[in-house]
């Protein structure tokens, strides 16, 4: 496995990983290419790559929220064929140490979606298992209509961290704000 990180755009490099990026959240909530790029244009946000044998097999936008030594995994996913393998923990673990090392991050947050069905459930499920926490705030943003729940992992075990949804909602907020303006 190798991988990449960066923070420019680059039409051959997101070539490689759309397919990824639209098998998982083609019908979920996918960012359109024009906003990514806006987002790259702006410098908030970074595009992790897992490759196998020269192929991209996993990737990861993510972005760092105001004011705060947090990274937010805006989308992770892997490639389907991949699943299962630990691809998306060892993907998770590189962000980890990447965040650590290049962004001085302490903290890493994501939000997952809060319905109830067997999907989103496995989803939390793996989260957890990589070490994040789920809080009890539900967010209802205006622009989608399922429900989110915010999750994080304290990267350094004693820093102190806003483990309240609603506050790491507005965060996410302001990051999602920065991502559609153009």
């Amino acid at each position: 496995m190798e991988f990449m990180t960066f923070d420019q755009w680059n039409d051959e490099i997101w070539d490689k990983v759309c397919p990824i990026y639209e098998q998982a959240f083609a019908d979920k909530g996918a960012k359109p290419e024009r906003i990514i790029r806006n987002m790259f244009w702006k410098q908030i946000c970074f595009l992790h790559i897992c490759f196998i044998d020269g192929r991209a097999a996993a990737m990861a936008l993510t972005g760092k929220l105001k004011d705060t030594e947090s990274l937010l995994i805006d989308y992770l996913a892997v490639k389907k064929e991949q699943r299962g393998q630990g691809t998306g923990i060892r993907m998770l673990e590189y962000i980890e140490e990447w965040a650590m090392t290049s962004e001085n991050c302490t903290s890493l947050v994501i939000e997952v979606e809060a319905e109830e069905t067997p999907e989103n459930q496995a989803r939390i499920v793996f989260w957890e298992k990589c070490g994040f926490v789920l809080t009890d705030y539900i967010h209802h943003y205006i622009w989608v209509p399922e429900p989110y729940q915010a999750m994080y992992k304290k990267l350094k075990p004693e820093i102190i961290f806003p483990m309240d949804g609603e506050i790491l909602f507005s965060l996410i907020g302001q990051f999602h704000k920065a991502s559609f303006q153009v």
